[in-house]
């Protein structure tokens, strides 16, 4: 048993050496998910503020064009600070914060699941309209459409819209505000350079 457990350190101790890969997949994985927020966004910049305004059918935040703006700015320029490695951690702040007005201003109303799936444990009371719904889509593009074709890249899925993918990306955020943005970054290359400096 110890010489198991030797080994098994050992192991991890190896494992250590390729630490910088959880951080950079984390950063990899979230650059185009903030860059195409953010872009799509700044095409349309006066329905944004309106909608972060509206109090009908908006956000009803204060003042909207501020928001929508930090909101944007936050998402395009954190996708490049995440790309390069660069204050990881200070734009992992604003980046969850976005994330947690769009988990609970949003799409809370629509549960947990992003994808409509009866098998999950956090399926709403309405799933099964929507396999009801799903299931005639599917009846009427057979019957009218290429339905081989429409699906030969994936299968149809109904979109519940709830606040899955908000909280996961959040979580990612929150794993790179406590861990930084690992050995293969600017942030990691300033550290060095600051810590030699000091020397």
């Amino acid at each position: 048993m110890l010489h198991f457990m030797t080994r098994l350190n050992e192991w991890l101790n190896i494992t250590h050496k390729a630490d910088f890969l959880g951080p950079l997949a984390l950063r990899l994985y979230l650059v185009p998910v903030f860059w195409v927020a953010g872009t799509n966004k700044l095409g349309g910049m006066d329905n944004v503020i309106a909608w972060f305004g509206n109090t009908e059918w908006g956000l009803g935040l204060p003042f909207p064009a501020v928001m929508a703006w930090l909101a944007v700015s936050s998402e395009v320029l954190g996708a490049i600070a995440l790309l390069f490695g660069v204050a990881t951690r200070w734009f992992a702040v604003p980046l969850m914060v976005t994330m947690l007005v769009a988990a609970f201003r949003v799409h809370l109303e629509n549960g947990w699941q992003a994808v409509a799936d009866p098998q999950s444990p956090f399926a709403g009371a309405d799933v099964g309209d929507a396999m009801q719904r799903l299931d005639k889509a599917k009846e009427l593009l057979r019957e009218h459409g290429n339905y081989d074709w429409l699906t030969e890249t994936g299968n149809l899925v109904i979109s519940n819209n709830g606040i899955e993918w908000a909280i996961t990306y959040f979580v990612m955020l929150l794993v790179l505000f406590f861990t930084g943005a690992g050995k293969l970054s600017i942030d990691h290359l300033v550290g060095k350079f600051l810590n030699r400096r000091s020397a």
